[in-house]
C-alpha cells in the first residue's frame, strides 16, 4: 500500500494534498508535532515523509537524526518543503534520506512528478495552459483566469480562497471572476462547474457576493440553468459589477476602483503556500532574461494617461524600454523612423482611432505585433482588430504584469517565426 506521513503542513497545503492524493489512491495521514510524528513513522511505515520545515532548524534535525537511528526508518525517503535554506544546511540533508528540498511557494506540478517517482506511480496532472491570479483590494477577492481552464488549479482555487479569507481577516468577502479572455463551450462544461463550485467552496462567500465577468454566452446559459448557482451575477462590463460590490456606489469611486486597484501593479504580500503556476509554464523573465530586453522596445498607444504610465513602470521593471504615445498620428509619425518591437495599442481615442492605425500599419507593411489592448468587447471591434492585423486582442482591465506576458509571448512568437 502507498501511504505518505504529511508532518507539520500548512492547513492549505495539507487539504490539497490530502484530496489529490487521495483521489490518486495513495493513503495520506498527517501529524503535528516531534512527538506525534515519529509515533506515527514508527507505527506505519510510510512510503515517504513529506515535512514542512520547522522555524527552528535544530528541531528538523533532532527529528531527522532520530529516524535515522531507527534501522526501519531510516531508508525511507523524505521531502522537504520550507524556505530558502543556506548551503550548509541543505549539504547536511542527504545522509538522512531526503531527496527533495522545494522552497515555498511550491508549484506542483513538479511536487508531484518527484512524488509520483518515489512512489513509482503517474499522477495525473493536467497541463492544459491556463493563467489564474488572484488579488485582494478591501474586501474584494479578484481572480484573473485566462487561457483556458486547468483543472490542477481550479482544485487549488478553493484553498487559496480560503486562504486569503482567513490570512485578511474578511468577514464578508467579495468575489469578481474575471473571465473575459475565455470562449467556452459545452466541451468546457464539467471544468466550468468545478470552477464555480470551487469559487463558492468555502461558506462565508454568499452567492449574492460572486460577480462573473464574462462575454461567452455559454458561461451564463450555465449559471442561470443550475440551481445552486442562483444568485451568481454575469455581466460584461466591470463597472456595473462593481458598483454592486463597493460600498458607496459612486461612480467616482468605481472609477477608483478600477483604475488605483485593479489595474495598478501590487507586490503579492503573501503568495501561501503553493504557486498557482506550473514550473513548466514560462514566465516572463524566463522567456527574455534582463540582459536581453534592454534591446527591447515597446510602443504604448493610449489616451489614458494612466493606462500608460502603469504600462511603462510595468516594462521598465524587466528593463524594457517603452515610447508613450496619446495620440495615435504622434505614434504614426514615430514609426517612419522607429521600428519598435511590439505595439500596445487602444482603440477608442481621439482624432485617428485603432482602426485607423492598424489599417495604415497594413498599408505601410508594419511588421512588428501589435497588441491591442481595449475597452471594446463587441464581436465586431475584435474581428476587425484582428483583421486588420493585430496579432491579438486584450479586454480592459488586466492586470499590467497579463499583459506584459502577453507582448513578450508575441514577441517571441515574431522573431522565432
Amino acid at each position: 500500500m502507498k501511504q505518505v506521513l504529511l508532518i507539520d503542513a500548512p492547513q492549505l497545503f495539507r487539504e490539497f494534498l490530502k484530496e489529490k492524493l487521495t483521489a490518486e489512491k495513495v493513503t495520506v495521514d498527517v501529524a503535528q508535532g516531534d512527538r506525534d510524528a515519529f509515533t506515527k513513522l514508527v507505527s506505519q511505515l510510510p512510503s515517504v515523509v513529506i515535512i514542512d520545515v520547522p522555524q527552528n532548524f535544530a528541531d528538523l534535525m533532532d527529528f531527522l537524526e532520530k529516524k535515522k537511528q531507527n534501522p526501519n526508518t531510516k531508508s525511507i525517503p523524505v521531502i522537504l518543503t520550507g524556505p530558502v535554506l543556506s548551503r550548509e544546511q541543505i549539504a547536511v540533508l542527504p545522509q538522512y534520506h531526503v531527496v527533495k528540498y522545494f522552497n515555498k511557494p511550491i508549484k506542483f506540478d513538479v511536487f508531484f512528478e518527484s512524488i509520483g517517482k518515489i512512489l513509482r506511480t503517474s499522477f495525473s496532472i493536467d497541463t492544459t495552459p491556463c493563467i489564474l491570479e488572484l488579488h485582494l483590494n478591501d474586501n474584494i477577492i479578484f481572480i484573473e483566469i485566462a487561457q483556458g481552464l486547468n483543472r490542477e488549479k481550479l482544485m487549488l482555487l478553493k484553498y487559496k480562497i480560503t486562504e486569503m479569507i482567513d490570512q485578511n481577516h474578511l468577514t464578508s468577502p467579495k468575489i469578481v471572476l474575471m473571465m473575459t479572455d475565455l470562449t467556452l463551450s459545452f466541451i468546457d462544461g464539467s471544468n466550468l462547474e468545478l470552477l464555480f463550485d470551487n469559487v463558492i467552496a468555502d461558506h462565508r462567500v454568499l452567492r449574492k457576493n460572486v460577480k462573473v465577468l464574462a462575454l461567452d454566452n455559454f458561461t451564463k446559459e450555465l449559471i442561470v440553468g443550475h440551481a445552486q448557482y442562483d444568485g451568481i451575477k454575469v455581466a460584461e462590463n466591470l463597472s456595473s459589477i462593481l458598483s454592486s460590490l463597493v460600498d458607496s456606489g459612486s461612480e467616482n469611486d468605481v472609477a477608483d476602483v478600477i483604475s488605483d486597484k485593479i489595474l495598478t501593479a501590487t507586490e503579492e504580500v503573501n503568495e501561501g503556500a503553493v504557486q498557482m503556476r506550473f514550473y513548466s509554464e514560462s514566465g516572463v523573465q524566463g522567456d527574455f532574461p534582463l540582459e536581453e530586453n534592454q534591446n527591447l522596445h515597446v510602443a504604448i498607444v493610449d489616451d489614458d494617461p494612466l493606462i500608460r504610465q502603469i504600462l511603462q513602470a510595468t516594462f521598465t521593471k524587466e528593463n524594457i524600454t517603452t515610447s508613450l504615445f496619446d495620440s495615435g498620428s504622434e505614434f504614426l509619425s514615430a514609426t517612419n523612423k522607429t521600428l519598435f518591437d511590439a505595439v500596445i495599442l487602444d482603440i477608442f481615442m481621439p482624432g485617428l482611432s485603432g482602426f485607423d492605425i492598424l489599417a495604415n500599419l497594413h498599408n505601410k507593411r508594419y511588421q512588428s505585433p501589435v497588441i491591442v489592448y481595449s475597452t471594446a468587447y463587441q464581436r465586431e471591434a475584435v474581428i476587425q482588430a484582428l483583421s486588420l492585423g493585430a496579432k491579438t486582442y486584450l479586454i480592459k482591465p488586466l492586470k499590467p504584469e497579463l499583459v506584459l506576458a502577453k507582448v513578450m509571448e508575441e514577441i517571441k512568437n515574431f522573431k522565432n517565426s
